[in-house]
Formats: C-alpha cells, structure tokens, sequence
C-alpha cells in the first residue's frame, strides 16, 4: 500500500516482494561509509511504502530476484551514491544481531510475502552493500539440519557477495527474476562417507585491537589462518523472467533530499518540496572499510581483513570474492543431513525463523502494555 514520500524518513523497515517492490538499507545523510553508519541506516524502497525513503529511478544498472525453498534472494549493481553512500566506499555488512545485539541497523526489519503470500516478519536476513554493489538474503525456511540462522549465516563478511550469497551474478545490464536451488549455507562444505552426509566450516580470519581490563590496547587475532575462495557450489538459476529495467515513475524533482509528498495509487503528486535538509548523522560509530568491492559486479579479493577497535567487528565488502586468504575449510563443527533440497519446515514458525509463537506473544505482550499505558492516561 502507498505511504507518503519522505526522503527525510528513518524509517528501518525493508520489504523483498519482487524485483518491483524491494527495499535497501543504506546512510540517512549523504556521502557516507556504511562502516561509519551501520547502525543508523535506513530503509530505501523501490516504490513509496512502509514509510521510507524511495529509490530514485536509474539508481540499478541490474538487479536479480531468486526465489529458492529456503529464503529470498536479490543481488545487483547500481550507482548507490544516489543512497548517500560515499563514491568508492567499499562497503559493509548489515543484519538483525550487530555488534550489541540491537541489529544493524539499529531496530531494522524486514517483511516477504514470498514466503506463503502473506507479509510475514524475517527473524534471519543479510545484506551487503557498497557504493556500487549489494546483495540481500532473508532466510524463509527450516528444517532439524539447515535452521534460518545458518541459511543466513553473517559472520563472514568480509568474504563478500559471491562467496555468502553465491548465485548467478551478472554485468551490469540484466533485470532478471528467477527461481533457484538453494545454496548451502555459507561457509559449509559436505563430505559423504557410506551414505552420511558431514560438514566442515571455518571461522573468518581476522585480527584488531581492543582495550583490555588494564585499559591498555590489546591486540587479537581470531578465525582460521586459512580459508577458502569460493563456495563449495553456485546454485543453478532456471525459469527465469528478463525486463528491460525496474521504475517506479516518480519524477526525479520529488525525491530531493528531505522532499515529502503523497503516493496516490494512480500515481504520484507533490505536496512539499525540499520540506528540510538530510538528517545529521550523530553518534556515528567508527569502522575500518572492508574489502574491496569489484566494479560492475567483478570479483575482488582483500588484502587481509580490517582491523577493528573492539572484538565485535562488523564491517564487510559488497566485493564479489572478497576471501582474505586461501585454503580448505578447516573441521571447526560438523553436522549430518542431506543438501537443503526442498521445503521441510516443521512449523510456521521455522520458515519465518522465529520460535513457534514467539513473535506473536511478544506482539500480544506490546498491546497489553499500550493498553495499560492508556487507561493509565485516562485516570
């Protein structure tokens, strides 16, 4: 449903419908390095919905829209300084646990109707983003092998798009929705031996420093020392639908910085223009820029990870085959089961990725305390 035009908004709510109606997180102010501002980014939609910013038309120079058994996945390319990213930054990794466990962004959602057709809450997503790249996962199924949170596995960031989120990737030029296998989940590799299937995985390599209990800088080094360049396989793309391009049609003079308006379903009409500036970013935390993230969907690769202020790092490459070093996976855990092949969900609950009546007896548990709140208000 249409909501006003605010390209002031904070709002942090995303929406994966099609290759149509999707939505980005990405900086409140111009010129920003999603290492700085991972937790303050905000909703950006292909159309005006959910009360967030709208995506100028010409931003995507490609966008492709996978739909798989076990989550929805969007990759592509575009010109995201148009989404106050900084020219060249290469970008980082948001999902819903961050650093401090409040989600980076900061109180971020996000909603599919691709699940069963109706706009069901994502406990698991991820998504990347640089100055001219991006791919977004939520993760929309389980079973007692693959939960959401592996399928949406966010802790190696710095590998980069291709590596967590393997896929047909294109040049820049190809609008493409399609169904796909699903992928195992990042970082997962199998082995089968008399008829069971096993896993190694790694941990992602990288060192920083952090003030000890002395409050004296204290280095650390954590993951693997070697890991591995690709995905242990790409997932195969098949029925696939082209289009020449993704618009929404708004005039580009209505989504100026801080402009407003109202969407009308027949179309869009301006209410106010330039109503005040682009918010002011404060409280900004600080990160070290991750890997490079390659031009026009290329691969790139790290020079070695980032370091980081504390242990907590966040900050990741949008970059195709960021893989800071190369190896087998090392044996850190192991499980059995077959390839995620299939829709195995053994409840409602595990394919949005919440516990089964969770969501809803938190969502009861916040209108029994507003209601508590008005009659405290009425007395």
């Amino acid at each position: 449903m249409p909501t006003m035009i605010d390209q002031g908004s904070m709002a942090r709510l995303l929406s994966i419908n099609s290759i149509d109606d999707f939505c980005l997180f990405a900086p409140p102010s111009p010129n920003s390095e999603i290492a700085d501002t991972e937790t303050l980014e905000v909703a950006w939609c292909t159309m005006p919905r959910n009360n967030a910013r709208v995506i100028p038309d010409g931003t995507f120079t490609g966008v492709t829209f996978l739909k798989t058994d076990f989550y929805v996945q969007l990759m592509g390319t575009g010109d995201f300084t148009k989404l106050n990213i900084q020219a060249g930054d290469q970008g980082g990794e948001l999902d819903p646990h961050g650093a401090e466990g409040t989600g980076n962004p900061v109180g971020g959602n996000v909603t599919t109707t691709v699940a069963d057709g109706l706009d069901e809450p994502i406990a698991e997503w991820m998504m990347y983003i640089s100055a001219n790249q991006f791919c977004l996962r939520a993760c929309t199924n389980a079973n007692s092998t693959y939960s959401s949170a592996f399928m949406c596995w966010h802790e190696l960031d710095v590998m980069g798009c291709e590596f967590v989120m393997p896929g047909t990737y294109h040049d820049p030029g190809t609008f493409e929705t399609c169904d796909a296998d699903v992928a195992y989940p990042p970082g997962w590799y199998p082995t089968v031996v008399d008829g069971t299937t096993s896993f190694s995985t790694f941990a992602q390599y990288f060192t920083g420093v952090y003030n000890g209990a002395d409050g004296q800088p204290t280095p650390y080094t954590v993951g693997d020392l070697a890991t591995p360049t690709a995905p242990f396989t790409i997932p195969s793309s098949s029925n696939c639908v082209t289009k020449a391009t993704i618009s929404n049609g708004i005039a580009a003079s209505l989504l100026t910085p801080g402009a407003t308006g109202t969407a009308l379903l027949d179309g869009f009409s301006s209410s106010t223009q330039n109503a005040a500036a682009a918010p002011t970013i404060t409280g900004a935390s600080s990160g070290a820029g991750g890997a490079s993230s390659g031009a026009g969907g290329a691969s790139s690769r790290a020079g070695g990870a980032p370091a980081s202020s504390t242990p907590t790092k966040k900050t990741a490459s949008a970059g195709a085959d960021a893989a800071a070093n190369t190896g087998k996976a090392t044996n850190s855990g192991s499980g059995s089961g077959t390839a995620p092949t299939g829709s195995s969900a053994a409840f409602r609950g595990a394919r949005i990725g919440y516990g089964q009546g969770g969501e809803y007896a938190g969502i009861a548990l916040v209108s029994v305390v507003s209601a508590l709140a008005a009659i405290g208000l009425l007395h």
